[in-house]
């Protein structure tokens, strides 16, 4: 039984070395895509919960739609804001950054408000706080990986 478990050992130290020793830049590429996806998601998963603000009808199409309050995610309305969300991994130098992007171009008004928006209460952030909720994640993902203690 020993026996096993040694072989066990053996087989992870070789499968190991040959992720981070021998291709180490094909391994944080896949731990910075996990971590950009992960992002990714929660943003796009905060905007289509739905809104706690007032309800109202909106025209061309006619339809209700229930806004989002002050300082939380905008709420889904035509679904543009979500399909706009991407991601992607690249290397510059010797640099692997994952890049998130809202592509819409309201988007940055919501991230950041504007005038007005500020006024009656605050801006729509959704990038920012889908990076802080899963900070602990992306922690733990670089530390299993090897390259966080």
């Amino acid at each position: 039984m020993a026996k096993s478990g040694i072989q066990n050992l053996q087989v992870f130290q070789k499968k190991l070395k040959k992720r981070i020793v021998d291709n180490p830049e094909k391994h944080l590429k896949k731990l910075v895509q996990r971590s950009t996806m992960l992002v990714e998601s929660t943003a796009k998963q905060s905007i289509l919960k739905g809104g706690t603000g007032i309800t109202y009808q909106k025209y061309n199409p006619r339809r209700q739609h229930t806004a989002s309050a002050p300082n939380e995610p905008p709420a889904s309305d035509t679904g543009f804001l979500v399909s706009s969300i991407t991601s992607k991994v690249r290397k510059e130098g010797t640099a692997v950054i994952g890049q998130i992007v809202a592509s819409a171009p309201y988007a940055a008004w919501l991230e950041f408000g504007t005038k007005a928006m500020l006024k009656k209460g605050g801006a729509r952030p959704f990038m920012q706080p889908a990076l802080e909720s899963n900070r602990p994640k992306i922690k733990r993902i670089f530390k299993e990986g090897g390259y966080v203690d």
